[in-house]
């Protein structure tokens, strides 16, 4: 049997563009393959612009510490596809192995029959095959892109469907307005089902989003800030909703974006029919989740031991205007406690706002090394990037890679031991990752 990768490569020819976003295509493989989508446990579905995988994770976390199986279904991934893909399990899940995931990939590609599909489209197909064929107690099911057309919305009733803070991205697709983003997002939601809707930070968003849940007849329809809501106090997190009052940890991923994808997650869970998970759950999850290339310390590995001592490396895919908002804040938060110089290590694409995202950091960063991101032909050469960092009023120089630009920071006086954060792209996370031996598990 092929390998997954060349199957995936086989997936490429089979569509002429990356993204095309519709439904047709999967539900005619779908059916094909006897509706694995109708044979799936309870779904929570989750689209957004910022903060989908986090609220995801604790979602996960929570489950698992209250012993119950979830399904996962992420993406894109970091290091290899396989992240996209974990399979539930008591006591914690796994990724899928190659084996299972090749063998999935095959049965997609013979149903498939070299029809049009895009390699989103028969990956997801194969995905929910996957969770179709073992037992869990839920599945996690990220959206792709948008919602309203993605690969992701063929499920009829989800448990609960979730929407996270929406923001500009991706304008090519969803179009280059708030309600625009806002109505694609809505687009999973479902008559008869719970909808969550996160704090958001546009008011245009969330009124979008309230009155399209209303017009399909969602329900209930729960809104941060009105239903629930989350602060932090004396360094825990207190959430609230109508019923109850819960005193936490402060959750293990660090920002304050943080809390409210926390709350957000405790929601959806309590909507979906898990309220019966105990505070002993909560607060474990909160403690023990997990979200890599996500305002993550880097604190050992092959890039790590490069730096001087007392220097601090981090690690973070945001890569969107409202993103690099929400990092230059918990960069700042950060600075408040050890107020260390702070340099940025940034790689971007072509097709984000290279401009609105490093404007964030004005005032704050004292210095920024732009990088490359190698595979990727939509990736801004260094040099432009460190051009847009020096128009905005950054101090910038430019490296051919991260550890070239890692060795730069060293040769910088500073009078004390920088932090470092390495930011702008998933795909520049997931090479840093691989880079520094530290992959996802």
């Amino acid at each position: 049997m092929a390998s997954s990768d060349a199957l995936m490569a086989r997936f490429l020819a089979l569509h002429p563009r990356t993204i095309d976003l519709s439904l047709g295509r999967i539900e005619r493989l779908l059916a094909r393959l006897n509706h694995p989508e109708h044979r799936l446990p309870p779904v929570i579905h989750v689209a957004g612009t910022n903060g989908k995988g986090s609220t995801i994770a604790f979602m996960r976390a929570i489950l698992e510490a209250g012993g119950l199986a979830a399904h996962v279904y992420t993406s894109p991934h970091l290091v290899r596809f396989h992240e996209r893909i974990r399979i539930g399990g008591i006591g914690g899940g796994h990724f899928v192995d190659e084996d299972r995931l090749a063998d999935a990939f095959s049965r997609c590609e013979t149903a498939n029959d070299g029809e049009p599909i895009t390699m989103f489209e028969i990956t997801t197909a194969a995905a929910l095959l996957l969770f179709s064929e073992s037992p869990a107690d839920v599945l996690l099911l990220e959206v792709g892109l948008g919602g309203r057309l993605d690969a992701t919305n063929v499920i009829a009733q989800p448990a609960c469907s979730v929407v996270t803070p929406i923001g500009r991205d991706h304008a090519e697709y969803l179009g280059d307005t708030v309600e625009s983003v806002a109505t694609e997002k809505a687009g999973i939601f479902k008559r008869g089902c719970p909808a969550v809707i996160a704090a958001q930070d546009y008011a245009e968003a969330d009124a979008v989003l309230c009155r399209r849940a209303e017009a399909v007849g969602a329900g209930p329809i729960l809104v941060g800030n009105q239903d629930f809501s989350v602060h932090e106090e004396r360094g825990r997190l207190v959430y609230q909703d109508e019923t109850d009052l819960f005193d936490l940890p402060r959750p293990k991923l660090a920002g304050r974006h943080q809390l409210v994808n926390a709350g957000t997650a405790i929601t959806a869970l309590r909507a979906a029919g898990f309220g019966d998970i105990g505070i002993e759950a909560l607060e474990k999850g909160l403690t023990d989740v997990d979200w890599p290339g996500r305002l993550q310390r880097l604190g050992r590995g092959r890039l790590a031991a490069q730096l001087d001592p007392g220097a601090e490396l981090w690690l973070d895919g945001g890569h969107n205007v409202d993103g690099g908002r929400i990092l230059a804040a918990a960069m700042a938060d950060l600075g408040e406690k050890s107020d260390v110089p702070l340099v940025l290590v940034v790689g971007l694409l072509g097709t984000k706002d290279a401009d609105g995202f490093l404007r964030n950091f004005v005032g704050l960063a004292r210095a920024l090394v732009a990088v490359p991101i190698t595979g990727t032909l939509a990736a801004r050469p260094a040099e432009e990037v460190a051009r847009i960092g020096e128009s905005v009023g950054l101090s910038t120089y430019a490296a051919p890679s991260v550890e070239a630009a890692l060795a730069l920071v060293k040769d910088i006086s500073f009078e004390r031991p920088p932090r470092i954060l390495i930011c702008g792209s998933l795909y520049l996370a997931g090479l840093v990752l691989a880079a520094n031996d530290t992959p996802p598990v």
